[in-house]
């Protein structure tokens, strides 16, 4: 119902804006310099990074979604996916898989990537890690029930993290992953805005990876354009899970992945 999806607009613009400053810095591939470290680590040990961008000579980017809050669009952006021969990575909640099943199978059906969200949309940095565990396991085991796919990507809600949230998703066999390119569908801001803030963001470039939301209101509206105007720039638009390297690698200071060699 979109009464329902604007309420959970409203609690989404809610908890952004308070944490504003860390997503305009994740939006410019700059991770937020106050990001904690987790309970466990040192104050002198290295900050660890989760995958903001991916260091590539090709000409590739991906296109993300969230999915924490409605389902209405759900059918029109898989149609705009699919008419666009693109595939795309949507990070679920898991309460959104519970309560919208159908969706959750459609999307892993036309065959996109599906990452885990958490299991109630927490803030994970005052999580412990026996508690980042349980979120990400029940997600986890929700979209493998519904599925039989094994997820191993991850987005923190909010994108906040620590050290702490990062090496606990590693040792539940995930890869943190962020975004450099935010297009700030949830300040519905209009659909000229949000293209332009997407085709003409200064951190486009290769390997980038852009974030929409599954349920702001200009997005279905734009995404076709922007996919165009992404393939006009001469780019590749694939998943999440063919972007980033799986070898051994390295991350610089931007949150970029850098293979080793």
């Amino acid at each position: 119902m979109k009464g329902f999806r604007n309420l959970h607009i409203s609690r989404k613009k809610l908890d952004v804006g308070v944490l504003g400053l860390g997503v305009l810095l994740a939006a410019l591939c700059i991770p937020p310099a106050a990001t904690k470290v987790g309970s466990f680590a040192a104050a002198n040990l290295e900050r660890k990074l989760p995958i903001y961008c991916v260091q590539t000579e090709e000409p590739k980017v991906s296109v993300s979604f969230d999915a924490a809050w409605g389902a209405d669009d759900t059918d029109e952006l898989l149609q705009i996916l699919k008419e666009n021969n693109v595939k795309a990575t949507f990070f679920l909640c898991g309460y959104w898989v519970e309560k919208y099943p159908e969706e959750v199978k459609k999307i892993a059906e036309a065959g996109h990537d599906l990452g885990n969200h958490s299991a109630t949309h927490p803030h994970m940095e005052q999580q412990s890690a026996g508690q980042i565990t349980e979120e990400l396991q029940k997600c986890h085991k929700n979209v493998k029930d519904l599925t039989g796919i094994e997820m191993d990507l991850f987005r923190p809600p909010f994108g906040e993290y620590d050290n702490e949230v990062i090496e606990t998703a590693k040792q539940n066999g995930y890869y943190t992953i962020q975004w450099d390119v935010d297009s700030l569908d949830w300040k519905e801001q209009g659909a000229e805005t949000e293209i332009n803030q997407v085709l003409n963001h200064k951190h486009l470039g290769n390997g980038s990876i852009i974030l929409f939301h599954n349920d702001a209101k200009y997005t279905p509206q734009v995404l076709d354009t922007i996919l165009k105007g992404l393939k006009n720039k001469g780019y590749d638009i694939v998943p999440v899970s063919e972007l980033i390297h799986r070898g051994e690698y390295e991350m610089d200071h931007e949150g970029r992945q850098i293979p080793k060699t």
